[in-house]
């Protein structure tokens, strides 16, 4: 179990716990002799680090994306903190628990979970239902959707993330189709709840959040149509046309072919699904910007993918008296 993390270390602490290798640069110092650069990161935040000595040929092996065991000393470096590092080492993966290296929702899993089983019995389509049943009834893979996250950087990127997107998305859905006349509710919320399943697979999660090969080769788009239709095979009274339709909504729900969706939304449903899909990344992305910024700030950081900054509101001490 992990006990010392980055938030909670000082200049001054003897540090000798387990991180995750985010970064390593290999230099040469004056004398000609290598020495290390590393940021080492857990759930709480990163730490940079140096190793001056004992540079030997299993250190240089050792590759980022790894859990290390570390020993060494927090010292203060131009107005921050770094580990002096004296010993860095592989460390087995078995029996650590993986949240202490990725950041988790803060909601409740077990909840969100009973709030999709509810929407899920409300389709009143009989293989519809079958279909959602058989994805969310499956404990192997309910078992690596509660975990998963809903993307590497840009929004619900930490564990549990994928259950807590497709939840919102779905509410959002349900409640836009019966804002309009004439949505296929059951195909719109089961488009909701489907769009994202190929994540469990696009994404690994273990330690830290980065694609597997088939993730990179094939997309979460790719990967949850033929789950679906592995799914679906066993499945009677099936409707071509609605299913079919339900397969393009999985498709298109990136909306352009510049952002990896093969075809761009060609029903009301599939257009209603692409954008609040977008809008609940978007606005959970500002979200997690504004809960990492100091309160006391106006204006949030520059966030990189929006290309923009966001406005944190008026303080008490603008409005007092």
């Amino acid at each position: 179990m992990k006990e010392r993390f980055v938030c909670d270390i000082r200049a001054g602490d003897a540090v000798s716990d387990v991180f995750l290798l985010t970064t390593k640069q290999m230099l040469t110092k004056r004398d000609g002799n290598p020495y290390l650069r590393l940021v080492l990161s857990d759930r709480t935040g990163t730490i940079p680090a140096v190793m001056w000595d004992g540079i030997g040929e299993e250190v240089q092996d050792i590759e980022t994306g790894i859990l290390v065991e570390i020993a060494g000393k927090a010292t203060a470096y131009q107005g921050q903190v770094q580990l002096t590092v004296q010993r860095i080492r592989r460390c087995d993966p078995a029996g650590i628990d993986p949240s202490g290296f990725l950041p988790q929702t803060r909601k409740d899993v077990d909840k969100m979970f009973e709030r999709l089983s509810v929407l899920i019995d409300s389709v009143q389509s009989e293989w519809i239902r079958t279909l959602l049943k058989a994805f969310f009834e499956d404990e192997t893979f309910v078992r690596d959707f509660r975990r998963a996250p809903a993307a590497k950087h840009m929004h619900h990127a930490y564990l549990g993330g994928l259950l807590e997107h497709t939840l919102s998305v779905a509410l959002l859905a349900d409640r836009v189709a019966s804002h309009y006349a004439g949505i296929d509710r059951d195909l719109l919320l089961a488009g909701a709840l489907l769009h994202d399943v190929g994540k469990v697979f696009e994404l690994d999660f273990q330690h830290t959040i980065d694609y597997t090969s088939e993730g990179r080769l094939l997309s979460h788009i790719v990967l949850g149509l033929r789950l679906l239709d592995q799914k679906v095979s066993d499945i009677p009274g099936v409707d071509p046309e609605r299913l079919m339709l339900l397969r393009h909504l999985v498709v298109s729900h990136h909306g352009h072919r510049e952002f990896g969706s093969p075809e761009e939304p060609k029903t009301i449903e599939a257009l209603i699904l692409n954008y609040i899909d977008e809008i609940d990344a978007k606005v959970t992305a500002v979200r997690e910007l504004m809960h990492n910024t100091d309160p006391k700030e106006r204006w949030t950081a520059w966030h990189r993918l929006l290309e923009r900054q966001f406005y944190m509101g008026l303080q008490d001490s603008d409005t007092a008296g």
